[in-house]
């Protein structure tokens, strides 16, 4: 049973056709917010929308490629028009590439820039100014544990996480005067369908089965498992409410004490 903190409230969730987003959708749903759901994948997004209005709540799909700047604006006036506000933002589309050093193309970097960092900031720029009119919201970026460790054969990914932290601060020294709050949510190893494509990629690499692999993951956590999905969104869910007033520019490991700092 969860609370209803999000009565009257807009929440909009990028990348919520699956994953983290997804979680987060339905999690700002069971607590009565209306959603505007997010996504390049139109089937995913479709079926979030539906799981949504089964919740309860007042939901509506959107199909936007985040780090499309015009794609950003329109969906964003969209949602302005039909509810008048934006609340909260979850900002949680991004990618996952890997390759060694020497073998990450341009290209590849571009792209994995383009969606997890650039579509970040569009999507924190289009919201900003009617925070600041409201005089109140929140914005929760994904970021990434990654975002402040690194692996090997993970430079564009690790750098697009760590570029998020540095946005969000940024951002929430923008939106403190007007009473709005930025922060950045850093999650382990999540039970997602990026995750267990990963884990089939480079388990392979390593002689391991998906399966395999994600285990082994999850020995190198203290609490040795995995995140599951809704534990990130209850942590967005709290950033989000109004016991939350009074942090921003925080970047908020889930990650099962992976990284203590």
């Amino acid at each position: 049973m969860h609370f209803q903190r999000f009565i009257d409230k807009v929440a909009v969730v990028t990348g919520a056709g699956s994953g983290i987003g997804r979680a987060c959708a339905e999690r700002f749903a069971q607590e009565g917010a209306r959603v505007a759901c997010l996504d390049v994948n139109d089937a995913g997004n479709e079926a979030v929308v539906e799981s949504c209005r089964d919740l309860g709540a007042e939901a509506m799909a959107w199909h936007c490629d985040v780090s499309n700047e015009a794609e950003v604006t329109r969906v964003f006036e969209e949602i302005l028009a039909r509810w008048g506000r934006v609340d909260i933002l979850v900002a949680a589309a991004g990618i996952y590439t890997g390759s060694p050093l020497p073998e990450v193309s341009l290209a590849q970097w571009r792209r994995l820039i383009d969606i997890n960092l650039t579509g970040v900031f569009l999507c924190n720029r289009a919201v900003a100014p009617t925070m600041m009119a409201q005089r109140s919201g929140s914005i929760i970026n994904i970021s990434s544990m990654a975002g402040k460790t690194s692996f090997p054969a993970s430079a564009e990914y690790s750098a697009s996480k760590s570029g998020v932290i540095g946005l969000t601060r940024s951002v929430a020294m923008d939106l403190a005067p007007y009473g709005a709050t930025a922060n950045a949510i850093c999650p382990g190893n999540t039970l997602t369908e990026m995750v267990r494509r990963v884990a089939g990629i480079v388990g392979a690499k390593e002689g391991l089965t998906a399966e395999q692999w994600l285990e082994k993951r999850a020995q190198d956590c203290p609490m040795k498992r995995l995140a599951e999905p809704w534990e990130i969104a209850g942590v967005a869910a709290f950033l989000a409410s109004e016991d939350a007033r009074y942090i921003t520019g925080q970047a908020i490991e889930v990650d099962g004490g992976m990284v203590m700092c």
